[in-house]
């Protein structure tokens, strides 16, 4: 049996469609309106989650000026920490009415919490499952506190290596977590698709024997809808009412009509998956006219031998299949043939 874990009743694993989580972060633009605007999108267009994060900028790092507290290069190059998580962050008092607006929408919604305040405050709100943003990975005391929950949980493991990600399972299960799906993630932003090697994925999968899914950076679909193939059961990716707005993760993020286009494409893929099956398909029926097979093309006498111009192999396939073609000829007819008929087993005697 493939492994699977359970959020809000959606059951997730390879015997489902893929899970789709668009992920808001930083893209509220500073108003709560604009959340509630996100989450209207995803609903419709057909998201299975809307996903958030919950922390402080004084829970996430330190309101310092130093070289390592700056960043250099990439998207926030000149930004301290401090000053890009201040802009960045979802306000505490934003999260209750943001779970009541998802609850109205019938759409599930669930964070990232950064610290054990933040899982507090979520749990409070009666949060479904907890997500362990990759950089939090190594965090084994956040992890085992979020586990205790009893929640289900999903980790990215962007910059981890297998020695790592092996420690996050261990914790979360030390934790008390008994559903835990992983992520597989480049910590790029934006990551390049040739940085992804999916075949991690496949190995992540038989290697911790875990639910595994994919945190994409990419700018395009392809790389998530490709990793489907790969055993992907969850595909996460930044949502944006604007590309171009200008916020922190904007630029990376996709458009509500393109994560619309993400969650079809990728639940087709994992139809088109399905099972070995060499069988006649529902969509070939009535096409077997298209196939060859051997007809009489003359008219034959009952007891009459058939010579090789009295057969051909032709469309539709109603008759004999053309490898009997051989075996036909120099039989003779049981019975009166006419021209134009399939050849049948029946008809031939030695």
């Amino acid at each position: 049996m493939t492994p699977e874990i359970t959020i809000a009743g959606r059951r997730i694993g390879q015997d489902h469609p893929p899970y789709c989580i668009a992920e808001i972060s930083a893209n509220h633009d500073g108003q709560l309106t604009r959340v509630f605007e996100l989450i209207d999108q995803a609903a419709r267009i057909g998201a299975d989650a809307v996903k958030i994060q919950t922390y402080k900028p004084d829970t996430i790092t330190l309101d310092a000026d130093g070289p390592e507290f700056r960043i250099e290069g990439g998207l926030w190059a000149g930004r301290t920490l401090y000053d890009l998580y201040e802009e960045a962050h979802t306000p505490w008092d934003w999260h209750a009415p943001i779970f009541e607006h998802a609850k109205k929408r019938d759409i599930t919604l669930f964070s990232s919490p950064f610290d054990s305040t933040a899982v507090d405050l979520l749990e409070d709100l009666g949060a479904p499952a907890y997500k362990i943003a990759s950089f939090e990975a190594v965090d084994h005391a956040l992890i085992k506190y979020a586990a205790a929950t009893g929640k289900p949980m999903i980790i990215s493991t962007g910059m981890a290596d297998k020695d790592e990600i092996a420690e996050a399972v261990v914790a979360a299960h030390d934790g008390g977590c008994t559903e835990l799906a992983l992520l597989h993630c480049v910590s790029g932003y934006p990551a390049a698709a040739s940085d992804y090697n999916l075949m991690t994925l496949a190995d992540m999968r038989t290697r911790f024997g875990l639910v595994t899914g994919l945190s994409d950076h990419t700018l395009s679909n392809a790389t998530a809808v490709a990793s489907v193939a790969l055993g992907a059961s969850i595909i996460e990716k930044h949502f944006t009412m604007n590309r171009g707005g200008g916020g922190p993760d904007d630029s990376f993020s996709l458009e509500p009509d393109e994560f619309g286009t993400l969650c079809t494409d990728a639940r087709c893929a994992w139809e088109a998956i399905g099972g070995v099956d060499y069988g006649l398909k529902s969509s070939e029926q009535g096409n077997i006219q298209f196939r060859r097979s051997l007809y009489f093309v003359k008219n034959i006498a009952a007891g009459a031998t058939i010579d090789a111009d009295a057969v051909r192999s032709v469309r539709p396939g109603y008759g004999l299949a053309p490898k009997h073609l051989e075996m036909v000829i120099g039989k003779r007819a049981t019975r009166d043939v006419v021209a134009n008929t399939p050849v049948s087993l029946d008809c031939l005697s030695d």
